[in-house]
């Protein structure tokens, strides 16, 4: 697949790197309780509790999967769920201490989360091939899921999500910000937003996955009210922008005129992209790796 002839400005570029760091900016408010989705469950896996909603349709001939962004739960997803899950099998779930799930002392990297995304497909026996949809911090994630388990991946959608070198070292955020972020995020949130950037350095230090199918669905708003917030976070200099932008050239990119929770502004963006994955013939996965 080939990148879209969307012409880039500076100003675009900007805009559309900045808006993709708003799921972190929205993250540094105070956490608000979200209802569970319907049909969801928690079940005990690895000695704690997980929230997770799983559909399986035997004539599926991949899993399609999904990753939150930052501070948010499986119930935003509802509406693609609702169309995706109709003749495909799906999963969804809360990373420990979101919704129902129990919090962890695990570490908070990506290599982690990964690693316990990865064995709870195995342990619900959602065989490959994967169909990776992540939004916001969690389309970060994907990126490192694809890395580490390739030849399981058919495809992947990307949601307004975060890249590599995009999101600053947490000693190099404003004062004020580290205050904030203190004082109005939970341990779990805390900890992942300090390992974004050594998430993205793991992603990096993985082979390309740019042979993979993707769609990368980007967020810019036309609107002149729309104005992004960043509390200081974003690396935003020509050098980053540049490498974001052009990290998997062979990626299909959709421009949405939406903002930044996508998935639920404009559904029916992220079906057509998952179905679009779904029409990608897939590779024979080899059996399981152990972990």
């Amino acid at each position: 697949m080939k990148i879209s002839s969307f012409r880039f400005t500076k100003k675009r570029i900007f805009q559309l790197l900045l808006v993709s760091a708003i799921g972190v900016a929205i993250s540094m408010t105070a956490c608000q309780t979200t209802p569970s989705l319907a049909g969801s469950v928690t079940e005990t896996f690895q000695g704690r509790q997980v929230e997770a909603f799983t559909q399986v349709r035997p004539n599926s001939k991949a899993v399609v999967v999904f990753e939150n962004g930052a501070k948010e739960t499986i119930n935003k997803w509802d509406k693609v769920l609702s169309e995706v899950s109709q003749d495909s099998t799906v999963f969804a779930y809360n990373r420990p201490g979101y919704g129902k799930s129990d919090k962890t002392n695990s570490p908070r990297d990506g290599q982690t989360i990964v690693a316990e995304l990865h064995q709870m497909l195995q342990h619900r026996n959602l065989k490959p091939p994967y169909i990776l949809v992540g939004h916001s911090m969690g389309g970060l994630y994907m990126q490192l899921f694809a890395k580490t388990y390739p030849d399981e991946v058919q495809g992947i959608v990307m949601v307004d999500a975060l890249y590599p070198k995009i999101i600053k070292k947490p000693e190099d955020f404003p004062w004020l910000t580290r205050v904030g972020k203190s004082l109005f995020l939970n341990s779990t949130l805390q900890s992942e937003i300090d390992q974004i950037h050594t998430t993205g350095e793991q992603v990096l230090a993985l082979p390309s996955i740019d042979s993979k199918p993707m769609i990368r669905l980007i967020n810019v708003p036309k609107s002149a009210t729309a104005i992004a917030v960043d509390f200081g976070v974003v690396n935003d200099d020509p050098q980053t922008i540049s490498f974001a932008r052009n990290l998997y050239p062979n990626a299909k990119l959709v421009i949405a005129d939406s903002d930044h929770a996508i998935q639920t502004a404009n559904p029916e963006l992220v079906v057509a992209a998952i179905r679009e994955m779904q029409k990608v013939t897939p590779t024979i996965a080899p059996p399981h790796r152990s972990e």
